[in-house]
């Protein structure tokens, strides 16, 4: 006979609606990506095109000398040096961009000789010959293609040895979210679009594709992705809040400025933008981490305890959920500091008195998307964990494992009868 409790938590409605919401949620992320898909010719920039090319080649010398000193050689007293240490690079090229096959470049100041060894290899522009100026040849940076591809491979080996197929799949979901970033949620911020309906609409794609992907179709990956959607927008929504509340412009560093003036977008509402969708985007992993975790919590729970109410599965899936918010929180402070820490230590250099640094314009932001991205986390825990709990009761409890013979309650011969058709769970 069937347990009442567990009768009476089965809502068969649940699972279909949770399929409508998300099959609505689907589609409106389709048609966002359709109105806001980036089309034309890219906004002219006040960027001077010029003819270069970017070539590699390999160091066959470095010597060091001396050189004037420049405006970048400012010592902490403010002076200028008269001299400074310069190394000047001979470097190999290939034959069909150099007639005698090797150039000579100055390398930048920041460069140590002991970095521009022979053998290195380097990364050198080559401003092309034109009517009014000879050709060109600058150091651009060092050539680091073999070490960062070896890295990315070894991450791969790992993923795929530990968490076998399912880390292939993860890997592909990967590339799929960087190809969202590269051909439409990048252009369409360039191109003007609403920059919080792009960052949504970006993020929204890529997970709905991410979490299958990984995690398999099932009742189970749409809990977490709807707790994951109804956290981007609850990111989405308090993201706009601060910025507005708190004035952000989104000009805060070297870098915002200088594409400010290049996109012609001074006025701060598209840079403003552009830190929103920042932010959006900045909280899909650890968002995605703790809703599939959350997900998975409850049906566990289940699994262990097939007759509990999803009142009771609730409130020990929030055990877990209390657990992971205080992990997770810091794991967002942590990496916004780390991502920050010559920030910290120019600003430690100026002393400037701590109310007034925490509120200038680079801290302030990454307070901001600190607190925004973890609100939205916070609160995605308990509702992940409120719809895995109800949409897991709706359907019928899962069969228990099978128990030893000498342990099952109310039978002497050691036969053990699992949940057949006729029987109930439990």
């Amino acid at each position: 006979m069937t347990a009442p409790s567990t009768a009476a938590s089965r809502r068969p409605g649940v699972g279909r609606l949770l399929v409508v919401l998300l099959g609505t949620l689907a589609a409106l992320t389709a048609v966002g990506v359709a109105l806001l898909w980036p089309s034309g010719e890219a906004p002219r920039t006040g960027v001077v095109a010029v003819d270069v090319e970017y070539v590699t080649g390999t160091i066959v010398s470095s010597t060091v000398s001396r050189c004037g000193g420049e405006n970048e050689d400012r010592l902490p007293d403010g002076s200028i040096p008269d001299s400074v240490p310069c190394t000047l690079v001979e470097a190999e090229v290939p034959t069909s961009a150099e007639p005698t096959g090797s150039v000579e470049v100055w390398a930048p100041s920041t460069v140590h000789p002991d970095d521009a060894t022979p053998g290195t290899r380097v990364v050198l522009a080559r401003y092309l010959e034109t009517a009014s100026e000879p050709e060109v040849w600058a150091w651009q940076d060092f050539e680091r293609t073999v070490p960062l591809g070896a890295l990315a491979a070894l991450y791969a080996v790992v993923v795929v040895a530990v968490a076998g197929m399912r880390g292939v799949r993860a890997l592909v979901g990967l590339a799929f979210a960087f190809a969202v970033i590269a051909v439409f949620v990048l252009p369409a911020l360039l191109r003007g679009e609403d920059s919080v309906a792009v960052g949504l609409v970006g993020s929204a794609a890529i997970m709905f594709v991410v979490l299958y992907l990984a995690h398999g179709f099932s009742h189970r990956t749409s809990t977490a992705l709807l707790g994951t959607l109804a956290g981007l927008g609850v990111t989405a929504a308090l993201g706009v809040a601060a910025a507005t509340a708190a004035r952000l412009n989104g000009i805060s560093t070297e870098e915002t400025y200088r594409l400010a003036m290049l996109t012609g977008q001074l006025d701060g509402d598209a840079l403003r933008g552009v830190f929103l969708a920042g932010t959006i985007l900045a909280g899909l992993g650890v968002l995605n981490d703790v809703t599939i975790t959350q997900a998975s919590a409850v049906w566990e729970l289940r699994a262990a305890d097939p007759d509990a109410s999803w009142r009771s599965l609730f409130r020990g899936g929030m055990r877990i959920g209390r657990d992971h918010i205080a992990s997770t929180v810091y794991t967002i402070a942590f990496a916004y500091t780390g991502a920050a820490l010559p920030v910290l230590l120019l600003l430690m250099v100026y002393r400037l008195p701590l109310v007034q640094t925490l509120g200038s314009g680079e801290f302030a932001e990454e307070i901001a998307r600190t607190a925004v991205g973890s609100i939205g986390l916070v609160l995605a825990i308990p509702l992940t964990t409120l719809i895995a709990a109800l949409v897991v009761t709706a359907g019928p409890p899962p069969a228990r494992h099978a128990v030893p013979a000498g342990h099952v309650h109310g039978h002497s011969h050691g036969h053990v009868h699992g949940p057949g058709p006729g029987h109930a769970a439990g």
